[in-house]
């Protein structure tokens, strides 16, 4: 006579989502479990015996729901944290052209230059230009300060303060460089310059000759065009003369236009030559078409200067003239500056894009990443970065740019990033940029600013703040889940975690990252292989106990890492403080959820007005805690070293069968199935140590809620931990006296193998004892178990084996008081008879199974689960039958 113990399986809770796992049949459950997950495979070849039997350990596994991450609906740097307001930089201000500055752009000669002996008397800082027209005379103030204070009002103000172009005087075009341009403009320029019908004439300043004409009543030219504003800027004066066509123009137009800048077999007064020919036929007219554009007031006027914008920026990258090789690069950004003012986020993004190109730096680069960051934060604006290539930009200035030295522009730029990866559309395309990888590096950058002690510390921080909640983000994406495995990107996120485990913004992220990834296969892997993670989890747990959002993340991750591994297991019960830190949540979580009245709205509890110190909680937000921190304590207990100590441990039984006792099923379904899946994990072990072994009657007692809830998880939880009880002579006395035995007969009619299962267990201890045989036999257990066995048995050779096993234990004589056997009717007998004999041929029994790879496994379950119990109990029955 054999008893059931299902101590010899305990349950598994590693599920990464849902709670439907009642829907899966035993079947695709136990095929599930063939190819356990493991750290370290064994390399010897598994016998069949260990195959089945592992299929057999391995049962259920009960999924609960990953936490829910919120939508951030409000794109901002940072939300209401720990952060003082003080500390961080905003996330709203104004940005003009005024706030930008032109002369961080002169571009490096490459040569160290010996001191003056004497300083030069200038009052003003002249821009480098390599082929000036003339010497230029230095602008003098007007004679009344009031005239300016009059004419400069609004955006024209503002570029009178900012230096602007149009704050210089203009200077005449000699009569022979405007012929050479005209001569030597190709047919397209010609066409670009003259684009748009009805576009006023581009204005040239007068010669000489014809001042003397005009003041001679002699031919005029056309007055210049009225100075019309679009927004409110206004160009008036022409270009700024620092970015004229030079004097050696006309010489340069005899030179070919499609010679290379920067050829080192040319002398460098034959690429200033070439460079300034080049500046005045393809690059000057598309500055002046600006400014014609910007001058015009046409309604059309913001399309058409994003696309002169785009051939300046075309025909900037043909001539190799982007960075910072062009000796005219001052003037021009002075030009793209003034044309922010007109404040169009379409116009700004192409003005964002050429001047990050024409690599600005300092305080311009700063006001670049501002401005492009204002942009992202309306969500209307999320299409112009569809159609613009400026994330390439961001994502170039990530790579190249030092932290140390431009950490704020870098912070807005992640922030940016972080507000478009909230766009399902751009989300993908940052991940097809390789997003992941940028992040990655730009982490490895941020490392040697991570000590508390650096003075860029929390600027770093703030752009980890940034930059984890942009990876928070991809990590939604399947496709992103081989970049961060291939990046590394989880070992270096558990060591900012390590630099920063007391900023709550940035472990929040990465616990959402983790919680992410964490639920699939290879992301587990890796994490799981990660040196010290349990570790640093642990200390996390400790150090931000109130932090329920970082704490139900990082329980739900450890849940995880503990259901694919027994490596995993291991290491988390052996970290430095495991088990007094999770006990402690226990009772701090347990300790604070008071749920409300059945019948009443689920409004958070009013906040503990004796202690305004301690964090507000409400009773879901405590639930959901001790629903993952179960979880974890389930699945440690499969560990054969973890187990018995954790069924020892008189607090931890102390709290589970208090939530037993105190919660009920329609308020916290989940948590008391994972709780009694825990206890019947614990049961498994029978040392004489167990706290569960113990107190097996109360435990029993307590099961019965959920046995006879209308949850079918409750209640078949509860028949799986009567199956290790019932090995105890006073659990199955309790057992008969509250009829729970006639429920198990009942749960046979199940269409459910893994109830039918659960109950075969139960009932086979059962009849181990004689006057419990009887009481089965009479509630018509016999009949129950042969229509399971023809039901269930091509499906689940395991189940057919053990009702074959419950049958034997009711078949034993001396089961009734009298001493006579206790045996079924002939019919009853005939009928179990056939059904063995057609399962007991391989050829019959194996007919249903399809698949090569399940028949296999099937016939292993045949020959060592069924066959050998079926044969005895075959030739008994025969035996009585005779």
């Amino acid at each position: 006579m054999k008893s059931f113990s299902k101590s010899n399986s305990p349950d598994l809770i590693p599920g990464p989502a849902g709670n439907n796992h009642h829907k899966m049949s035993s079947l695709e459950r136990k095929r599930e479990k063939h190819s356990p997950f493991t750290l370290n495979p064994d390399p010897r070849r598994k016998t069949s015996a260990e195959i089945v039997t592992e299929a057999r350990h391995s049962l259920r596994t009960l999924r609960t729901q990953r936490p829910f991450t919120p939508r951030d609906n409000h794109r901002q740097l940072f939300g209401e944290t720990s952060r003082t307001q003080d500390s961080r930089p905003p996330s709203t201000f104004s940005l003009y052209a005024r706030n930008f500055e032109a002369p961080d752009s002169r571009p490096g000669s490459g040569t160290r230059l010996s001191p003056l002996e004497h300083k030069p008397r200038l009052p003003v800082a002249q821009d480098e230009d390599p082929d000036p027209v003339s010497p230029m005379a230095l602008p003098k103030p007007p004679s009344d300060p009031l005239e300016l204070k009059r004419g400069a009002v609004g955006a024209r103000a503002r570029l009178f303060r900012a230096g602007s172009l149009t704050t210089l005087p203009p200077v005449a075009w000699p009569t022979e460089v405007r012929e050479s341009v005209n001569s030597v403009s190709s047919p397209e320029q010609r066409a670009l310059s003259a684009k748009g019908r009805g576009r006023r004439a581009l204005y040239v300043e007068p010669t000489d000759r014809e001042r003397r004409d005009k003041d001679s009543g002699g031919p005029s030219k056309p007055a210049p065009p009225r100075t019309n504003s679009v927004s409110g800027l206004r160009f008036h004066g022409g270009v700024d003369s620092s970015i004229r066509p030079g004097k050696g123009a006309g010489a340069g137009a005899r030179t070919e236009l499609g010679t290379e800048l920067g050829n080192g077999d040319r002398p460098a007064s034959q690429e200033a030559e070439d460079e300034s020919v080049v500046w005045n036929v393809k690059i000057f007219p598309l500055l002046q078409e600006l400014e014609s554009i910007a001058a015009g007031g046409s309604e059309d006027a913001v399309e058409r200067l994003c696309d002169a914008c785009d051939c300046l920026h075309g025909a900037l990258a043909e001539q190799g003239m982007l960075g910072r090789r062009c000796r005219k690069r001052a003037g021009l950004l002075r030009a793209l500056f003034c044309l922010i003012d007109l404040n169009s986020a379409q116009l700004n993004l192409q003005l964002a894009k050429l001047t990050l190109e024409l690599n600005v730096s300092g305080k311009n680069l700063l006001n670049i990443c501002k401005l492009i960051f204002k942009i992202s934060r309306s969500e209307s604006n999320d299409i112009l970065f569809q159609n613009n290539s400026i994330i390439d930009s961001l994502l170039c200035v990530l790579r190249c740019e030092d932290v140390c030295v431009s950490g704020e522009a870098v912070l807005y730029c992640v922030g940016t990033l972080k507000f478009l990866s909230g766009n399902s559309a751009l989300l993908r395309l940052l991940l097809a940029k390789d997003c992941v990888g940028v992040a990655t590096l730009l982490i490895q950058k941020l490392h040697p600013l991570s000590q508390p002690d650096h003075t860029q510390f929390t600027i770093g921080g703030h752009i980890h703040v940034q930059l984890t909640a942009t990876l928070r983000n991809l990590a939604d994406l399947p496709e992103s889940r081989p970049l961060f495995v291939s990046h590394g990107t989880l070992a270096e996120l558990c060591l900012v975690l390590r630099h920063h485990h007391g900023d709550q913004d940035i472990c929040t992220n990465i616990a959402r990252v983790f919680s992410k990834l964490s639920s699939y296969s290879e992301c587990c892997l890796v994490l799981a292989q990660t040196p010290g993670c349990y570790t640093l989890f642990i200390e996390l747990l400790s150090k931000h106990q109130w932090k329920q959002d970082l704490v139900v993340r990082l329980l739900f991750t450890l849940g995880n890492l503990t259901s694919r591994s027994s490596e995993a297991r291991k290491h988390l019960f052996t970290a430095e403080g495991c088990m007094s830190v999770l006990l402690g949540l226990y009772h701090t979580y347990h300790g604070r959820w008071d749920p409300p009245p059945a019948h009443t709205p689920r409004t958070p509890p009013a906040r503990d007005t004796c202690n305004p110190c301690t964090p507000f909680l409400g009773w879901w937000e405590s639930k959901d805690v001790l629903v993952k921190l179960v979880r974890v304590l389930a699945n440690m207990s499969i560990h054969p070293a973890v187990g018995p100590t954790l069924a020892a441990n008189t607090d931890l039984i102390h709290y589970l069968l208090n939530t037993l006792e105190l919660r009920s099923m329609q308020e916290s379904e989940e948590l008391l199935v994972n709780v009694a899946a825990t206890i019947n994990n614990l049961s498994f072990y029978q040392e004489d140590s167990s706290v569960v072994r113990d107190r097996g009657l109360t435990v029993a007692k307590l099961l019965l809620k959920l046995l006879l809830s209308s949850s079918i998880d409750g209640m078949l939880e509860a028949t799986r931990v009567f199956g290790n009880l019932t090995q105890s002579r006073e659990v199955c006395d309790f057992i008969i006296q509250n009829n729970v035995h006639q429920f198990m007969v009942t749960l046979l009619d199940s269409k459910s193998p893994e109830v039918c299962f659960s109950a075969c267990g139960v009932l086979t201890n059962l009849a181990l004892n004689p006057p419990c045989r009887t009481t089965l036999t009479q509630e018509g257990a016999h009949t129950k178990l042969a229509d399971c066995l023809r039901d269930f048995g091509p499906v689940d050779w395991q189940l057919a084996g053990l009702v074959c096993q419950t049958l034997w234990n009711l078949t034993e004589e001396g089961g009734t008081e009298t001493g006579a056997p206790s045996t079924m009717n002939n019919q009853e007998r005939e009928a179990l008879l056939e059904v063995l004999t057609l399962y007991l041929n391989e050829e019959d029994a194996l007919q249903w199974t399809s698949g090569d790879d399940m028949r296999d496994f099937h016939r292993l379950c045949w020959e060592l689960e069924f066959l050998p119990v079926a044969k005895r109990l075959r030739d008994r029955i025969q035996t009585q039958t005779d």
